[in-house]
């Protein structure tokens, strides 16, 4: 097997034993993990001591997120909708990606769970606005998961094979998009290096 060619982190935004959040992105990480050309690391919140802005320095978990984003060949942010938002776990990791951020550059898939009918658009749309003020990319077609209770059983097992298949298209999307337009830039920069080194 060949060595990865790129990396993707996901990042759950919730802290919950036994969240739905994580139940979605494993599907997201499963799907990724197909590509042998692509590496998939998981990023939970309720593991990392991360602190409050301007409350105390950085802390090695900080330092270590943001490395990891910054090396990360595109991202995925997944997160449940609380209170017509994205979670403040989810705020508090971006918060602790620094401004300039780590994000900045990132093509990023989001996706969002939630208990209601109507999903989690809203907190998708306000994910969204945070990702282009931070200077992410934020693919079109974000995955909303409605009635999240009922999709997954408490074993994490997906009951909807239709969702199934939209929730693993937060991987899907992401890495068509890097094949698509990240890699080719790559390799136009790095024909321009040689050619440049040849002179």
């Amino acid at each position: 097997m060949s060595a990865p060619v790129f990396s993707i982190v996901i990042i759950n935004g919730s802290v919950r034993a036994g969240n739905y959040t994580a139940m979605a992105s494993a599907l997201v990480a499963d799907e990724l993990r197909k590509d042998p050309g692509v590496s998939v690391e998981v990023v939970d919140p309720a593991t990392l001591d991360l602190p409050l802005p301007g409350l105390r320095p950085d802390s090695p978990d900080t330092k270590r997120l943001r490395e990891l984003v910054s090396h990360a060949s595109g991202v995925v942010l997944a997160t449940p909708e609380y209170h017509g938002s994205f979670s403040g776990a989810m705020k508090l990791i971006i918060e602790n990606l620094g401004f300039p951020s780590a994000l900045a550059g990132k093509p990023v898939s989001l996706l969002g769970v939630a208990a209601g009918a109507i999903g989690a658009i809203k907190s998708l749309e306000h994910l969204r606005g945070v990702c282009a003020h931070v200077g992410a990319i934020a693919l079109p077609l974000p995955i909303s998961v409605a009635n999240v209770h009922k999709v997954f059983d408490r074993d994490g097992r997906c009951l909807d094979p239709a969702m199934e298949a939209l929730v693993r298209r937060a991987g899907s999307n992401l890495t068509n998009y890097i094949h698509r337009h990240v890699c080719p830039a790559m390799q136009l920069e790095q024909l321009l290096r040689q050619g440049a080194a040849q002179r």
